[in-house]
């Protein structure tokens, strides 16, 4: 893992207009994602955690700059910079065909096996799309390169002629996974690459995303919703609550000594196969996620907070260092 930085989001803002009215007006908005900052270093893995809803997702597409074909009329604030050896440069400001030369660099693979794999062609030509686009490889070559893919990711050659159907959700996401290594890319963008899959078909499919790390030298950038998943696979680990960022420190310390109330109850709501385990240490969160579209003042998270305080409806906490070498969003921790 290098020290450089991969991939930096600087104060990111993606909100989502919300229509309505008899002569289709806007009504409000929803801040997707609020004015987040991160920094992806070279060849290490990020996770991106947090409870449905909070954003997580709409980071990893806004990434790839695909947001704007989602969801038109969306607002995008802030920069996403990408360093390459000529310099650093903002995606959010790219277009479809100035961003083309760059989804070579950045793949993604995607939550659900079952969808993100056209029912209507065969291994052989999913995989062999973006090297199509991106490459001028002859068939031969391609033919060659999807056969080593195939079995780098723990399937068969022979696999290349038959249609996703005949597959298990494991083996889809294998497919997945080869399809997103085809072009050699340097970040991979992995939204919630197992939360569909049974838990014994989880670790297979997570160590085999760690061994292609280390041989293809690659970053990931992996987004979920369970802190025991993410901690076995990340460097380091974001925590997210309604668009905000909460949260972040190396992998072991944010698992083990998380700082910030919401961190916790994320980390006790993980399932412990342990008779024994008292369920009084278990933090509960009370009420329900507030909306999107009315968000708290302040501290988004003080109307379920513990320990909130009165000024915690007032001020938005910034990221502070805290002892054990993460940062919190919370002065009271």
């Amino acid at each position: 893992m290098s020290d450089q930085p991969l991939l930096e989001l600087r104060n990111l803002v993606v909100s989502y207009a919300v229509w309505g009215g008899v002569f289709r007006h806007k009504v409000g908005e929803i801040r997707a994602v609020d004015d987040i900052s991160l920094t992806l270093r070279s060849g290490e893995t990020l996770g991106l955690v947090g409870e449905s809803g909070c954003g997580k997702s709409t980071v990893a597409k806004t990434i790839l700059n695909v947001v704007r074909e989602m969801a038109p009329g969306v607002e995008l604030g802030g920069e996403i910079r990408y360093h390459r050896e000529r310099g650093a440069v903002n995606l959010l400001e790219l277009r479809q065909r100035a961003m083309r030369p760059f989804r070579r660099e950045i793949q993604m693979i995607f939550q659900d096996p079952f969808a993100s794999l056209n029912p209507r062609q065969t291994v052989g030509q999913i995989v062999d799309a973006p090297l199509r686009i991106h490459t001028n490889q002859t068939a031969k070559e391609r033919r060659e390169r999807i056969r080593w893919l195939l079995e780098r990711c723990g399937l068969q050659g022979s696999y290349i002629g038959r249609y996703p159907h005949e597959f298990s959700g494991g083996q889809r996401q294998r497919i997945g996974i080869a399809r997103a290594l085809a072009v050699n890319p340097k970040l991979i963008v992995a939204d919630e690459p197992v939360s569909a899959l049974d838990v014994s078909v989880q670790a297979q499919v997570i160590n085999l995303m760690q061994d292609l790390q280390d041989e293809f030298g690659l970053t990931y950038l992996f987004v979920a919703h369970d802190l025991s998943v993410v901690h076995h696979i990340a460097d380091r680990i974001a925590v997210m609550y309604l668009g905000k960022l909460v949260e972040i420190g190396e992998a072991d310390a944010v698992y083990h000594h998380p700082k910030h109330p919401y961190s916790k109850a994320l980390l006790s709501a993980v399932p412990q196969p342990d008779p024994n385990r008292s369920r009084a240490k278990r933090q509960l969160l009370e009420g329900e996620i507030p909306s999107p579209l009315n968000k708290p003042s302040g501290c988004v998270f003080h109307t379920r907070c513990p320990i909130a305080e009165p000024d915690c409806s007032i001020k938005v906490p910034p990221l502070e260092p805290k002892e054990s070498g993460q940062e919190a969003a919370c002065p009271y921790v």
